[in-house]
């Protein structure tokens, strides 16, 4: 009976705790490291919850989601990270949902889109932590020195104004990252605005649909067998295409918001517009988010609850957000953004967060359908490439890993 009562009070969520995030950065430099921004928030709720402390360490996204993958194998995972992808750890029965953790005002706040996009089997365990969407930019100052007056609505006038820009010399008249670093990324755009999508509503994949077979073949024989990309596409990687536009030499792409600050640090007067598609718009942008979770193993449930709340505050998340160039995933946060003329160059894109559509990160066999993707795009639209049969491949890849996973 001693021995009984004694073990009611103990239990790892009682007394003075640690708690070990492993997150992404954000940042461009040193001095602008997501480290800096975990250090005064950890010390602010710190003050507030004197037991508990928190340690964060901030990996680069080239190595954050393999750090945590092997940690979790060495049966040494941290109590939270801040990575790209959740399904798997939720499937293996790794993660607290979020209904576990979080304050009923905290989780019913978070943007409804974002919080579908968390789901496995129903169930959110994936929090949402940075978000983004994308929007066509474009060089206002050589789309006026090749005459063009508006920026593209449809695919007809982004070949159109492509041909104009490369007749007046410019280097890269729309650049077409299909590259090894954000493939995927740039397929799901041309998907999007081609009616297509890697899943259907029931998240069945449809790589290879008759929308997606006919936006590759537009771009194969419309923008890169026409000369109208720069380098082919499978050698540009999304970072080389930034660049390139800030710089100067890139008449059009689509990007996020991080590119207005590195396009203005270059004093390139640039313009946003939403995605082209066939006939106007597209139905959709892509959105993209990034993940917080909490792993079981270490069992403080209660204190990591506590933290994240905190982190997902009003205040904290629209200074993560504003300093990283993302929108807030929650909806009283977008809407204090939406209402402060500081974030003016944001609005835009926050305005279509709601409508955007996601990666299918709910999925276990996304990530190796990812990877593949970031393999094969790029020469499907290359010369000689053959979007359908590439498409078809990637298809039988994603079939396979989904049979797999059942």
């Amino acid at each position: 009976m001693i021995l009984t009562l004694t073990g009611c009070g103990s239990g790892a969520d009682d007394g003075d705790v640690t708690l070990k995030l492993i997150a992404a950065d954000y940042g461009d430099s040193g001095s602008h490291s997501t480290q800096r921004y975990w250090d005064e928030l950890t010390g602010d709720f710190e003050k507030k919850h004197p037991g508990i402390k928190v340690d964060v360490d901030v990996y680069s996204w080239t190595d954050v989601d393999k750090k945590v993958e092997d940690l979790v194998e060495a049966g040494k995972a941290p109590d939270m990270a801040q990575i790209g992808a959740y399904a798997d750890y939720a499937a293996h029965n790794k993660l607290y949902s979020a209904d576990q953790l979080l304050s009923i005002p905290t989780q019913a706040d978070f943007t409804p889109a974002l919080a579908d996009a968390g789901e496995y089997n129903r169930v959110q365990y994936g929090m949402p932590f940075g978000a983004s969407t994308r929007r066509l930019f474009y060089n206002k100052k050589l789309f006026a020195e090749a005459g063009i007056t508006d920026p593209p609505t449809t695919w007809a006038d982004i070949a159109h104004d492509a041909q104009l820009l490369k007749n007046h010399g410019v280097k890269t008249p729309f650049a077409l990252p299909l590259g090894s670093e954000e493939t995927q990324a740039e397929t799901l755009m041309w998907m999007l605005s081609g009616g297509g999508n890697y899943t259907d509503s029931i998240g069945k994949y449809t790589i290879d649909s008759p929308e997606n077979v006919k936006t590759f073949e537009w771009v194969q024989k419309n923008l890169v067998g026409k000369g109208l990309t720069g380098t082919e596409p499978a050698k540009v990687d999304r970072a080389d295409a930034f660049q390139g536009f800030a710089d100067g030499d890139v008449g059009m792409l689509n990007g996020h918001p991080t590119l207005m600050k590195q396009a203005a640090a270059k004093g390139i007067d640039y313009g946003t517009t939403e995605l082209p598609g066939i006939n106007g718009k597209a139905k959709a942008t892509m959105g993209v988010a990034d993940w917080m979770m909490a792993f079981k193993q270490n069992g403080h449930r209660s204190q990591v609850g506590k933290f994240l709340d905190f982190v997902y505050s009003d205040k904290n998340m629209l200074k993560f957000s504003g300093s990283y160039g993302l929108l807030p995933v929650t909806a009283s946060a977008s809407q204090a953004m939406m209402a402060d003329d500081k974030y003016s160059n944001l609005h835009s894109f926050l305005k279509q967060l709601g409508s955007a559509e996601f990666y299918p990160a709910d999925k276990i066999s996304w990530p190796l359908v990812s990877k593949t993707v970031k393999a094969k795009m790029g020469g499907a639209v290359g010369p000689g490439g053959n979007p359908s049969a590439v498409l078809s491949d990637i298809q039988n890849t994603a079939d396979a890993a989904d049979n797999a996973a059942e």
